[in-house]
């Protein structure tokens, strides 16, 4: 909790036709990612929708929103990571924005996501933050260069990888500082989100 602006990320697997009622946030960038089976969504600004692995959607709970998140499947699971991140500001009005990126775009490679520019076609976030995505497998590496003063969370989604010489799991997580370079290697079956962070005291 708390690094740099990265408050949170929930990792949730819903039972079909489970998920969680109508209830509230605010002055939070919530950011889900899917990772198997299919979210349905429905907020207090009227938005609707299904997302399904492949799919980030940003919500910008901002001054006040509400939501209900269901698993669309009676029968599957739905497994999702749920981001929150810090907010620059107080006081926005609430948001919503949902982008696809095929396996395609992410396959040995960082794929920016959410970024505070929506740079690259990625949904925008108003935090000092980027999300990148990236799918490695075999001989498959990236080098992830970090600018001076910034952080960087590495978080396994599934499968396997050596960060920095570090051999990372599923659910496993990496907190780096005080470097110039975050590389990925040795995937297996990887999917890795990489974050590239301010300090919030900056």
């Amino acid at each position: 909790m708390h690094f740099g602006p990265l408050r949170v990320i929930n990792e949730d697997r819903i039972a079909g036709g489970q998920g969680f009622g109508t209830h509230g946030h605010r002055d939070m960038e919530i950011v889900t990612y899917v990772l198997e089976g299919a979210l349905a969504h429905r907020d207090s600004m009227g938005n609707g929708s299904t997302i399904r692995p492949g799919d980030v959607q940003r919500m910008r709970a901002g001054t006040g929103v509400m939501h209900s998140e269901f698993n669309a499947s009676q029968d599957e699971t739905a497994h999702l990571l749920q981001i929150w991140v810090i907010l620059q500001r107080t006081g926005d009005q609430p948001g919503y924005e949902e982008k696809r990126f095929d396996a395609a775009e992410k396959r040995g490679r960082l794929r920016v996501v959410a970024s505070s520019d929506g740079r690259d076609g990625s949904v925008t976030i108003h935090a000092d933050a980027s999300i990148y995505a990236g799918l490695l497998d075999g001989t498959e590496e990236v080098t992830f260069a970090l600018p001076e003063g910034r952080l960087a969370y590495v978080h396994v989604a599934r499968g396997s990888v050596t960060v920095n010489g570090e051999v990372l799991k599923a659910g496993d997580t990496a907190k780096v500082s005080a470097t110039d370079a975050i590389t990925l290697s040795n995937g297996e079956n990887a999917e890795v989100l990489l974050f590239d962070l301010g300090q919030l005291n900056s």
